[in-house]
């Protein structure tokens, strides 16, 4: 660890490196079976226990609940840890801070002013991190121990996410990013040229064309579902639906709601310096760059030990602790519905009685007898139809109608090592029968002869030859994650296929052609769908909402479906009860006007200048690198020059293996 590593320590009761090597070495068999250091039993009691005033220069501090503790871009609806398993839990109830990403930030950064804020972070389900979490794997079959499951990667832009690792004390790896989209003559890849881009010539031409002109009058086209745009600009629905749909679908989880993605979405991932995922778009091939990108550590071993360093910091975390209903927000505060869970072994606990209409039907604890809790905030760090399901005995008008303008869907992953489905429908390997040498008058031999002997798809997507609209998503975690070794037999491999939109899209799935004994898992997912509506009726009008009736809301669906705007919404909602945004980070140039913009728009103030007001020196300040906005991130938390150093740390832990 780096001195500006341990400088990001500045919570006293973080781990130190030689205590988290330790730690890690005593997990090397998997530390899914770890129990918290707090139980959620007695929660009534532990409440009436922790219920007295206290007093701090005669103020008395302000009793923050926040619900929920992970990402909450998507809640779980179920899990398994059985092979084949299928087993239900809710990761939606709690209160006050959630233990998902923004609950997590939240409590931590209400948690640097012990004498303002009590913080109380509660999650029905019985560890930290909610949708982001680490499955065990068998190593012999597979090179590596353990797999990131619903949160794997991001990219360089996400400065709070990666200054949060460092923080306690973990990293993350780099990697450059390769698709592989369609199969047989419905392929095409960013690594090299192939003969369905060169069917299609005029229209990467026009496509290329239409970008531009979308950049430069971006007011008009900002919110227009980008069905009406490929149907405007006249592209054949082979291209529309084989290559300019599935540029977002994966990277924004979209699934089958990529055609109902405003305009904007599309033409900022292709022109934007800063976070455009496939900048610049090529004239001759749509996109020719592999998006530097990372991949993240152990997420149940990092959710983990920030839990144990929020204790520290003297937040109460209780977990398998459920908040069924808010009863009262007024002028003396908010009033809550809690009931204690019951752990089942890998922490997944089921959906309870509480939670109607999980898409597993699940009703757990029946007999659980609702508690009666007080605080004088709260954090909600839900989805929006859970959120509206806690607050219905208080809800407003406007509240129920922003809230009730989000759209789901319930999508399950399988986690599996079956290589012939794969190969039945992706495109794995480099094929020179698909490959073109050259391209609209390009030459093009050197990007074959780098796939040739370097094509090792990461994400892949196929549509379905019976409705080209729809589409099914695949991660090709053993190319993907850094744990793995970098040289694996293909029949090693571990993937995820994500079927998409039970309820509208099921009678397309192939999901029963996935061979029962190569799966290692099933995982539904409740998904929030990043439709133009959501842009229109949710995120321009939280402003409205923040703050209202000690009420606040914390999670990734208040802007866009990604790790760092969970994180980022924790800290606004920390900062608008009161915290200070952190010093580092404010000099972080990029990490500052992110912050600032999202608190603009979802909050509808501007954050002041604090510490750059004294200097604009010191920690963080040579973090923000890369162009003019410094949104390529070189602070601590990653390891931007080295692939797979995760894998080789793995090794030495016993947790990985030096080859297969």
């Amino acid at each position: 660890m780096t001195h500006a590593d341990r400088a990001l320590h500045h919570n006293k009761g973080a781990l130190r490196p030689r205590e988290l090597l330790q730690r890690r070495a005593m997990s090397a068999e998997g530390s899914n079976g770890n129990r918290p250091l707090l139980q959620s039993n007695g929660s009534q009691t532990r409440f009436n226990m922790a219920k007295g005033v206290e007093e701090n220069g005669g103020e008395r501090r302000k009793r923050v609940l926040v619900v929920g503790a992970g990402a909450a871009v998507a809640s779980i609806a179920n899990n398994g840890l059985l092979r084949g398993a299928v087993v239900p839990h809710n990761t939606l109830g709690s209160l006050l801070t959630v233990l998902r990403s923004p609950g997590m930030s939240c409590a931590h950064h209400l948690a640097a002013h012990p004498s303002k804020f009590d913080v109380t972070l509660v999650d029905a389900v019985d560890y930290c991190g909610g949708q982001a979490y680490s499955i065990p794997l068998d190593k012999s079959k597979t090179g590596a121990s353990w797999l990131n499951q619903g949160v794997q990667g991001g990219a360089y832009i996400f400065h709070h996410t990666m200054t949060m690792f460092a923080r306690n004390g973990y990293q993350a790896d780099p990697v450059n990013l390769q698709v592989s989209f369609g199969k047989d003559e419905h392929f095409w890849t960013n690594v090299y040229p192939t003969k369905l881009l060169a069917k299609h010539a005029n229209e990467v031409k026009r496509f290329f064309t239409m970008i531009k002109v979308v950049r430069m009058f971006e007011v008009l086209f900002a919110l227009l579902p980008i069905k009406y745009l490929v149907k405007m600009w006249r592209f054949s629905e082979e291209f529309a639906n084989i290559v300019a749909l599935p540029m977002i679908a994966l990277f924004l989880g979209t699934g089958n709601y990529a055609p109902e993605v405003p305009t904007m979405v599309l033409e900022r991932l292709c022109t934007s310096p800063t976070y455009g995922m496939w900048y610049p778009p090529d004239k001759n091939s749509v996109a020719s760059n592999l998006p530097p990108m990372v991949v993240f550590p152990n997420f149940s071993e990092f959710y983990d030990t920030w839990r144990k360093n929020l204790i520290k910091q003297g937040v109460k975390v209780r977990l398998s602790t459920e908040v069924t209903r808010v009863t009262r927000r007024d002028k003396n505060g908010v009033q809550v519905k809690i009931i204690s869970r019951t752990p089942v072994k890998d922490g997944h606990n089921p959906d309870s009685a509480w939670v109607p209409n999980n898409v597993e039907g699940s009703k757990a604890d029946p007999n659980a007898v609702e508690t009666t809790e007080e605080y004088d905030e709260i954090v909600l760090c839900v989805l929006t139809d859970t959120a509206k399901r806690l607050l219905s005995q208080t809800i407003t008008g406007l509240e129920s109608k922003v809230l009730g303008s989000a759209k789901f869907a319930n999508d399950i992953t399988v986690t599996h090592q079956d290589t012939e489905y794969m190969k039945r429908h992706y495109e794995n390997f480099y094929s020179e029968d698909l490959a073109v040498r050259e391209i609209n008058g390009q030459d093009a031999s050197s990007r074959c002869d780098y796939g040739k002997e370097n094509f090792k798809p990461m994400y892949l997507i196929r549509m379905y030859p019976k409705d080209l609209t729809k589409l099914e998503m695949c991660f090709d975690c053993t190319n993907y994650q850094a744990q793995f070794p970098p040289k694996v037999p293909f029949e090693n491999h571990v993937f995820q296929t994500i079927f998409l939109n039970k309820e509208r899209d099921s009678h397309l799935w192939t999901l029963d052609e996935i061979d029962e004994s190569k799966i290692i898992r099933k995982d539904w997912w409740h998904q929030l769908c990043h439709s133009w509506t959501h842009y229109a009726f949710v995120v321009p009008w939280m402003w409205l909402l923040q703050g209202k009736r000690h009420t606040r809301w914390a999670a990734s669906w208040t802007m866009v479906n990604a790790h760092e705007f969970a994180c980022m919404s924790g800290i606004a909602a920390a900062v608008d009860l009161g915290a200070d945004y952190p010093d580092d980070l404010e000099r972080d140039k990029f990490a500052f006007l992110a912050f600032r913009l999202y608190y603009l728009l979802v909050y509808g103030r501007w954050y002041k200048r604090r510490a750059t007001k004294v200097s604009k020196e010191g920690q963080g300040a040579s973090w923000a690198t890369g162009n003019e906005y410094g949104s390529v991130y070189a602070g601590p938390g990653v390891n931007s020059t080295e692939e797979r150093r995760m894998w080789r740390e793995e090794v030495k832990l016993g947790r990985s293996l030096q080859k297969m």
